[in-house]
C-alpha cells in the first residue's frame, strides 16, 4: 500500500509542476498575440486565429483556430469555441475546445465544458457539466 502512495504522490507532484510549466506561459504576455486590457468591457462577437487574452469584461460569443486566455481578474460570459482555453479568472456560458480546457487555481467556472483534455489545478472551482470528447 505504501508503493502505491508513493506512485500516486509523485504522479500528483508531476502534475502540479507541468500546470506551473503551463501557467508561466499563459502569463508571458509578451507571447501573447492581442491582449484585451483590464479597462475595456466589449460585447460582441470575437473572432481571431493566434492568441489572445481576455483581462477586462466580455460578454457574447468568442470563435478561434487559436488559444482564448481568461485573465484572473476577466469576467466573461460568453459562448467560447477555440482550439485551447486557459482561465484563471470568472467564465460563465459554453466552453468548447477542440484540443484542451485548462482551469487554473482561483478560476471560477459556471459552464457547459467539452473538449479532448480538461486539466484542472487544485482550487479552481467548476459548476457546470463536463464532456471529454475524443479529438
Amino acid at each position: 500500500m505504501k508503493n502505491v502512495i508513493k506512485k500516486i504522490d509523485k504522479w500528483l507532484l508531476k502534475k502540479e509542476s507541468l500546470m506551473s510549466d503551463i501557467k508561466e506561459i499563459v502569463e508571458d504576455e509578451n507571447k501573447i498575440d492581442t491582449v484585451i486590457a483590464d479597462d475595456i468591457d466589449f460585447r460582441g462577437t470575437l473572432k481571431f486565429k493566434n492568441s489572445l487574452k481576455i483581462k477586462g469584461k466580455f460578454e457574447g460569443k468568442i470563435i478561434s483556430d487559436g488559444q482564448l486566455i481568461i485573465g484572473r481578474e476577466s469576467v466573461t460570459s460568453a459562448d467560447i469555441n477555440a482550439s485551447l482555453v486557459s482561465i484563471s479568472g470568472t467564465v460563465n456560458g459554453k466552453i468548447k475546445a477542440s484540443k484542451k480546457i485548462e482551469l487554473f487555481k482561483k478560476s471560477r467556472i459556471s459552464a457547459d465544458m467539452a473538449a479532448p483534455e480538461i486539466v484542472m489545478e487544485s482550487g479552481a472551482v467548476f459548476n457546470g457539466t463536463c464532456i471529454m470528447e475524443a479529438e
